[in-house]
């Protein structure tokens, strides 16, 4: 299996676009659309297309957030898988790959993200990789995990 990572740009973002939920997963995660208009405004984040075997089959944004505690925090702000690619174990595989390269970005000690309490498919992935609950909540009333690295 062949996994990249394709950095997003103005010539590659319609592909990005592309890449959606489930019509009951929408409530869950903003759209890839929406993602990239909020990184275009605010360039500390970074976003790519999920490449697997050549095909788009997913998308994620991390970025640093500076203003949050002493050295900050780093988040991983999006991941999706497209709906025509669930239920494949694409995620599985490439969380893992997601979490390391931000890790190697960042150099961190701990990653953030954010889930709504009745995403119970990502809340089980996430404890898998061993994401843990802090008893916080983001500014859309999504719980936070973290993962200490």
């Amino acid at each position: 299996m062949d996994i990249k990572f394709e950095k997003i740009t103005k010539l590659n973002r319609k592909k990005a676009y592309k890449l959606k939920p489930f019509k009951y997963q929408k409530n869950n995660i903003e759209s890839v659309y929406n993602s990239l208009k909020l990184a275009r405004k605010f360039k500390y984040y970074k976003s790519f297309i999920i490449k697997i075997n050549n095909k788009n089959i997913g998308f994620f944004m991390y970025a640093l957030f500076k203003n949050e505690g002493k050295n900050g925090r780093v988040w991983l702000d999006r991941f999706l898988i497209d709906k025509n690619h669930q239920n494949m174990g694409y995620a599985k595989v490439c969380f893992p790959l997601i979490i390391q390269k931000i890790k190697n970005e960042y150099n961190c000690k701990k990653i953030y993200l954010s889930v709504y309490e009745n995403n119970l498919i990502a809340i089980n992935l996430y404890k898998n990789f061993d994401f843990k609950f802090n008893n916080e909540k983001d500014i859309n009333g999504e719980l936070i995990m973290f993962k200490n690295l």
